[in-house]
């Protein structure tokens, strides 16, 4: 009779004896008086209260851990790991619209070049070439300008910026050793006039335009050999990612190949006032041709001095720290070089001028003056 009592109201008194204090207690059992031992089944009872308290205790938590997670959780256009402002669309510079309209305007200049000399089979003289080799340059400097404002404004991405920038570089520095080039050409009609045809011929002219090309490449690929300042923010020059030192190189060449450019156009005055000295059969026909051809030269210098010398000075005391607008204002003069080459170099060439009209009119004005341009004209 006490067995079955202690078996049959194990239940009742493991519910008197024992209280769940999860509410009241840190969610424990404890023992009320703590006078008597426990019998087994109140032990195994303790257990599944307490298991089933913490089980409760945890689910608690989890359900307040969603709903402060539900309640923070940002909108489905804002999820993206990119800061909403990075998302804006970059406000568009009107320099870079004014360069890109002047890269433009280049292109399409010097591709007319281009295309005359390359359908025009009597155009194939050593003076032509050069020509040629300066309008593929400026050419290249054009479109290089318009993939720079579309990679700006729509793929920035590193890799895609030092490609734009080493085309920029490759393709100016061409345009001014070919400017070079032709200057030399022109000094060498001049000074060696009996033999210069014999000595100046084409496979030469292509050996001297392909290690320009090969130069130029060499310093276009420089930025994207690991030349640059992308690690380094500190080392940028005005123009990122060339770093400051590679400005400053390519800067001080600049005033070099300037300077011997001025020299050069300083001796092919003293050949043609002494060429005109000898030839000249009345004073005033040498001195208005005379007087033409210092004219001409002084604005072929003065140009390539204005359009080349606030950025290459501005490059060497500047860097990347200093306001944009100094740069945008000495790059943009840089760039109007090269809309102003075709006009000084092959526009002005007579038979460039006849294969012009002939393209354009399908004739050639009656007045046009048919005399041959040589390379010593200036």
């Amino acid at each position: 009779m006490g067995a079955r009592w202690a078996t049959g109201g194990s239940a009742t008194n493991c519910a008197e004896t024992f209280r769940n204090v999860a509410g009241g207690n840190g969610g424990t059992l404890t023992l009320l008086g703590g006078r008597a031992p426990l019998p087994v089944e109140c032990h195994a009872m303790a257990m599944i209260h307490s298991l089933a308290a913490a089980m409760s205790d945890q689910l608690l938590n989890i359900s307040l851990l969603s709903t402060e997670a539900t309640l923070n959780l940002p909108d489905a256009q804002n999820s993206s790991p990119v800061r909403t402002p990075d998302l804006q669309p970059l406000a568009v510079s009107p320099w870079d619209i004014a360069l890109c309209v002047t890269g433009t305007l280049i292109s399409c200049e010097n591709a007319i070049v281009i295309a005359i000399l390359f359908y025009t089979p009597t155009l194939r003289a050593p003076m032509f070439i050069l020509i040629g080799s300066l309008a593929f340059a400026d050419l290249l400097a054009g479109l290089g300008l318009i993939l720079n404002f579309v990679f700006i404004y729509m793929l920035n991405t590193e890799f895609v910026t030092l490609v734009s920038v080493g085309l920029l570089i490759a393709a100016f520095s061409a345009s001014v050793l070919n400017i070079l080039a032709i200057t030399v050409d022109r000094y060498l009609s001049l000074y060696n006039a009996l033999t210069y045809h014999t000595e100046r011929t084409v496979t030469f002219t292509y050996v001297v335009v392909g290690l320009i090309w090969v130069v130029c490449i060499v310093l276009g690929l420089l930025p994207i050999l690991g030349w640059n300042c992308l690690r380094n923010e500190s080392n940028c020059s005005i123009c990122r990612p060339v770093t400051k030192n590679n400005a400053v190189a390519l800067a001080v060449t600049f005033l070099l190949v300037f300077a011997l450019i001025m020299q050069l156009y300083l001796q092919i005055c003293k050949i043609a006032f002494r060429h005109a000295q000898q030839i000249a059969v009345q004073h005033q026909f040498m001195a208005i041709s005379t007087t033409k051809g210092v004219c001409t030269l002084s604005i072929i210098l003065c140009t390539f001095a204005t359009c080349w010398m606030p950025f290459a000075m501005y490059s060497i005391v500047a860097d990347s720290s200093y306001p944009m607008i100094y740069t945008y204002a000495t790059v943009l003069p840089a760039t109007c070089n090269s809309v102003i080459n075709p006009i000084i170099y092959a526009f002005r060439n007579p038979d460039i001028q006849k294969s012009l009209w002939l393209a354009c009119c399908g004739c050639v004005p009656s007045n046009f003056s048919l005399r041959p341009r040589t390379s010593s004209d200036v």
